[in-house]
């Protein structure tokens, strides 16, 4: 049984009322995200608040909205955010993603989102793990359509996806006029195949270069690699 708080070294996130507990994705993307010059940053999916609070703390000048459809998972994020150093950097909304993209005239520097993925699997009986997990109400696609209207001129779409999803992302997007200028291959451990990409997407293609590398998270089971360190280590207490 998952515990129902996770204590990182700036934050505390309880976790009991998401379907989606903090997991490697989420503390991957928050950490990997790139949040230079970042003004206003959306986190659409929120959970339990997780990337935002990691956002807030690599971004102390940001400002933050963190949206999810999900009455349990928002209440939650407010609670955890409402706890933290970073309550003022941080608006938390119970809304779909369409319907924000509906009522905000906002420009975002960065948009980050953990989307879900599953496609035609079989769902289950419980609303809110189907929101976490499968891609009925959100995907990618509906975040890569609304480049245009979203993003800020020199802006970001960061997302974690599973590693055979690669090509058909990337076209994906392409049909959207958005192009990778990021990916990293996430490795479980040295020997295994890779299981998630961290993937960055930007509006223009001109004088990109897209940059590819690999993080593997463990050499051995519960001895993570150095990289893995030196990317989570402003977070997790052990590290």
């Amino acid at each position: 049984m998952a515990n129902f708080f996770f204590q990182f070294k700036q934050f505390t996130v309880y976790q009991d009322q998401c379907a989606m507990k903090v997991g490697t994705d989420g503390v991957l993307l928050g950490a990997w995200s790139d949040v230079s010059a970042c003004k206003n940053i959306l986190d659409v999916g929120t959970g339990t608040g997780l990337i935002s609070l990691m956002l807030a703390q690599r971004s102390p000048n940001a400002d933050i909205v963190a949206i999810d459809i999900d009455e349990d998972c928002s209440i939650q994020a407010k609670q955890n955010i409402a706890q933290s150093l970073f309550a003022n950097q941080i608006n938390v909304q119970q809304i779909s993603f369409q319907d924000f993209l509906n009522s905000t005239k906002k420009r975002f520097d960065l948009i980050v989102s953990n989307p879900p993925y599953f496609q035609n699997a079989l769902k289950s009986p419980d609303i809110s793990r189907n929101y976490a997990r499968h891609d009925n109400t959100l995907s990618y696609k509906d975040i890569f359509a609304t480049g245009d209207s979203l993003l800020s001129k020199k802006g970001r779409i960061a997302l974690i996806l599973p590693s055979d999803l690669k090509q058909k992302v990337i076209d994906d997007a392409a049909r959207a006029n958005l192009y990778p200028s990021r990916i990293t291959h996430v490795f479980p451990l040295p020997h295994k195949p890779a299981k998630r990409i961290l993937i960055e997407f930007v509006k223009s293609q001109t004088n990109i270069a897209c940059k590819e590398n690999k993080l593997v998270i463990e050499t051995g089971r519960h001895h993570y690699s150095e990289e893995f360190k030196r990317l989570t280590k402003g977070f997790y207490l052990d590290k």
